[in-house]
C-alpha cells in the first residue's frame, strides 16, 4: 500500500498485488479507507482473473508474500486468503527486500504515475490505475526476464 492525495476527495490509499515471478501487477486499488478490506481487492481480482472465481481453495499453491502491516495480519485478511488456499508468508520484520519485488513496483508507481499526474477524485484515480497497470505490464521492460514485459513472461 502506499498513499497519494485527491482534490476533493483528500487521501486516498493505493493497493497492488505484483507476482513475483513475472513481475506483473496482477491487481490494484484505490480507496479512501486503508483497511483490510480494502487491501484484499487486489487479492482478489488476481484470484477472479487468474484463478478463475471466488470458490474454496481456487488459489491453492499461491503464496502471498506481504509486510507486517495490521491490514495484512488481520484475522479477515488472513480467513479469506486460506479460503482461497493462499499462503500467507510474511516478510522479515524490518527487511523491505524480502517484499523487493512488491516494493520496487511501488516505486515505479510513484515516480511514474502518483507524482506525476493529478487526480480530482479517487474514482478518477482507480480509472487512471487501471490504465497505467495495463500500460505497465503490457510496456514495461524487465532486465532480469531478459528485457522482456511482464505480459510477455506470463504468456510464456
Amino acid at each position: 500500500m502506499t498513499e497519494t492525495v485527491t482534490i476533493r476527495d483528500g487521501r486516498a490509499r493505493v493497493f497492488v498485488a505484483v507476482d513475483h515471478c513475472s513481475g506483473e501487477c496482477v491487481g490494484n486499488h484505490a480507496a479512501r479507507s486503508g483497511n483490510r478490506f480494502e487491501a484484499l481487492e487486489p487479492v482478489r481480482q488476481d484470484v477472479l482473473r487468474h484463478f478463475g472465481g471466488f470458490e474454496k481453495n481456487a488459489a491453492k499453491g499461491l503464496s502471498l508474500r506481504h509486510d507486517h502491516g495490521s491490514n495484512y495480519l488481520s484475522g479477515d485478511f488472513q480467513d479469506e486468503i486460506a479460503f482461497f488456499g493462499i499462503e500467507s508468508s510474511p516478510s522479515f520484520v524490518r527487511q523491505p527486500e524480502g517484499n523487493g519485488v512488491a516494493e520496487r513496483f511501488v516505486r515505479t508507481l510513484k515516480e511514474n504515475f502518483l507524482r506525476v499526474h493529478t487526480f480530482d477524485t479517487i474514482e478518477e484515480l482507480r480509472r487512471g490505475l487501471q490504465e497505467f497497470v495495463a500500460h505497465y505490464n503490457a510496456t514495461w521492460i524487465v532486465a532480469r526476464h531478459g528485457y522482456r514485459t511482464p505480459n510477455q513472461i506470463r504468456a510464456e
